[in-house]
Order: C-alpha cells, then structure tokens, then sequence
C-alpha cells in the first residue's frame, strides 16, 4: 500500500466517523423534540381540561330556582311580570356544560308561551357563568272592563293574543288601549274573540275618532245588539253592528255640534234609527 494510500484510506475512515456521529446527534434531537412535544400535548390538554373544568363557565345548578339578579338578568318585560317569568324557568333543568355551550332552547320555548310574550333574546356570559333574557312583548290595543269605573280585567294584544290575571294587569300607564265594555255573556265571550272582531272595534274606534274628532273614552258592548261609544261630548247609541253601522256613524259630525249647544244635560245621542237622530235626555 502506498502512502498515498493509507492517507486517504485514513480519511475516508474519519469521515465515517464524522456521519456516524451526525445521524446520533440527529436521532438524539429528533428523541428529545418528540419528547417534549408529547409533553407540551399532555400539557395542553390537562390545561384545557382544567380550564373547561372552571366553575366559571357553569350555571349553579340552582339557578333558575333561586333567579339571583346577578346570574339570571331578565330586561324590557313592560307587561309580564318577572315573578312569572321566574316560575316559568322553575321547570327548566339547568344545563350541565358550559354556558356557552348550553342549549336553552327549551327556557326559550317555555317563556314563549306566555301571552304577552313574542321572543326572547339570550345572551350568555361567562366568569361568572350568567345569562341575560332580553324579553320582547306584543302590544296590547283593547282592554276589557265590566264597568268603566272598574279597572280592566283582561286584554287583548295587537296579534290577538288575550291577557287576563294579575300576572299581566293592570297595564302599565303608557299603553294607551281601547276600552271595551263586556260582561263576556250573552253569547259574546271576550275570552274567545277572534282577530277578524278585535280589528272591527279598532277600525270602529278610529272611524268615530276621525269624524268625531274627540277621543273614545270607551265601547260598550255588555248588549252586543245594541252597543254604545263614549266620546268626550256625549254617549252614542249605535245598535247593533250590520251594514248600515259606518253609515251612522257617519251622521255624528253634523249632530255632535248640537248637543254642545243643548240645554240640559243628554243621556246619550240615539243613531241607531236610519237616517233619524234622536237626543235621549236624561
């Protein structure tokens, strides 16, 4: 062997070594990145559980008995009152997962049901797991009454849902309603009044207002054969309600300016006749 050789025989040889010593490093920092990865993934999923496991991020399971202000907010309930909508969440089960991942579809379904009721917007927050109910109600437009002296006993939303109890009455102030006069017989239950009949006494109600110009303080329809409207000035007998009732109705703004001027005090004015107006004197 020459000497040349042997040098590069050498060389080779250390260069060997070199690579063996490269692919041990290699495999040695492929072994610890492994390492520490399966770790970190150990330690990311013990941390989300233990996050997740925060009682945070969960309703009491109380909570929608006792309806604590500061974990059950209910908001923008002019009619209903919150100690009904607290006894309707009463038979809801509260939800065991995180509260941004509870379903209260049924809480949702359940207040729905009360009349005035027309949706309910829910709103979830966390640390400390609460929830807000943002209540949206219908608007009442008549409510009924025995006698106008006596506050009204039930009432009547704008989509014909009917309200009755302490639960709902009396209305609130700014709700400025119809008031219709009924005993809720004589075949003329008010309980059971369909949208077509709450949107004639409306229409009825404006029409007088527009050619009366005053106010209707109130209908009364205790005789549904032989109903009344109150303006500001004076009673009006209307009869009973068939084709000719908008005719009459129309008669009042020539009449209304005489009663003004008549001496003595007028029980009602009669329009119930056709095309005769009588003043019924008391």
């Amino acid at each position: 062997m020459t000497e040349q050789e042997y040098e590069n025989g050498e060389e080779l040889l250390k260069t060997k070594q070199k690579e063996r010593e490269i692919r041990k490093g290699q495999k040695k920092q492929s072994f610890l990145k492994s390492l520490v990865r399966f770790f970190t993934g150990i330690g990311i999923i013990a941390g989300v559980y233990y996050f997740s496991t925060l009682p945070g991020w969960y309703l009491n399971s109380d909570a929608f008995i006792k309806c604590k202000p500061d974990v059950i907010k209910i908001v923008n309930n002019k009619i209903t009152k919150t100690q009904k909508i607290q006894s309707v969440m009463k038979e809801v089960e509260v939800p065991t997962i995180p509260i941004f991942l509870a379903p209260l579809d049924s809480l949702k379904e359940k207040l729905l049901e009360l009349p005035p009721i027309e949706e309910v917007y829910v709103r979830r927050y966390a640390f400390p797991a609460r929830v807000q109910l943002i209540v949206r109600e219908a608007t009442p437009t008549i409510t009924i009454s025995p006698d106008p002296n006596v506050k009204p006993i039930a009432a009547y939303t704008k989509n014909g849902r009917f309200i009755s109890g302490p639960d709902y009455l009396p209305l609130p102030e700014e709700y400025k309603t119809i008031l219709v006069l009924s005993y809720g017989n004589k075949g003329d239950d008010y309980s059971k009044w369909d949208l077509k009949r709450l949107q004639e006494i409306e229409k009825m109600t404006q029409y007088v207002e527009t050619l009366s110009k005053e106010n209707v303080e109130y209908i009364d329809l205790r005789n549904p054969k032989d109903i009344y409207i109150k303006v500001e000035t004076a009673l009006i007998r209307l009869g009973h309600i068939d084709d000719g009732l908008y005719d009459r109705i129309k008669r009042i703004p020539s009449i209304l300016p005489q009663v003004k001027q008549v001496k003595g005090k007028v029980k009602y004015i009669d329009l119930s006749w056709e095309k005769v107006n009588y003043l019924k004197m008391e």
